[in-house]
């Protein structure tokens, strides 16, 4: 896995192995770079439920102003902190060790960009979607990635939806006052 574009173009990032880590792949995180290559310069960023912490990183390396990245998984964030090294980002970058939604309720912090890619059929996406749009900015995106075949809701509160398919993958791109 590497970093596709910008500043940090093509440094190696490491991930974990296991049955338990899904990362996105390389063709579904440049097809949701695609969509919001315009939003990102500049932009405060959320990545929930990390991983790795690619998707934030990427942001960072497009010209993201700040990223915020949050898991519960002890080897997950040593994996993060790895790779804002590896990559120089560590000092416009929060790691959270901790649970997501947890996070999002004690938080006063606003973003620009939410990506949301939780463990598949844990039932997290429609609470974690509820709570992080109480905390995006005007003009804010969220971004989910889900299994092909899970519904996400059209619209919530203050914000509309396009929904994406990449095999047996769903992006749904949700925008705050659009």
């Amino acid at each position: 896995m590497r970093v596709i574009t910008g500043s940090a173009r093509g440094r190696r990032l490491r991930t974990l192995e296991g049955e338990s880590v899904r990362p996105t792949t390389d063709k579904v995180k440049e097809s949701i770079f695609n969509i919001i290559q315009f939003d990102v310069e500049g932009s405060r960023v959320l990545d929930m439920f990390a991983g790795c912490g690619q998707l934030g990183i990427e942001a960072l390396s497009r010209g993201a102003r700040s990223a915020v990245f949050v898991d519960s998984a002890r080897a997950s964030m040593a994996v993060v902190e790895e790779n804002l090294e590896t990559t120089g980002f560590r000092s416009v970058s929060k790691t959270v060790l901790g649970d997501s939604l947890s996070y999002l309720d004690r938080t006063s912090e606003m973003f620009d960009i939410a990506f949301l890619d939780p463990p598949y059929k844990a039932g997290l996406m429609e609470d974690a979607l509820e709570r992080v749009r109480l905390h995006m900015a005007d003009g804010g995106i969220i971004v989910c990635e889900t299994a092909a075949e899970e519904v996400l809701p059209e619209a919530i509160e203050g914000f509309t939806s396009k929904r994406y398919k990449y095999g047996k993958i769903a992006l749904t791109v949700y925008r705050k006052g659009v």
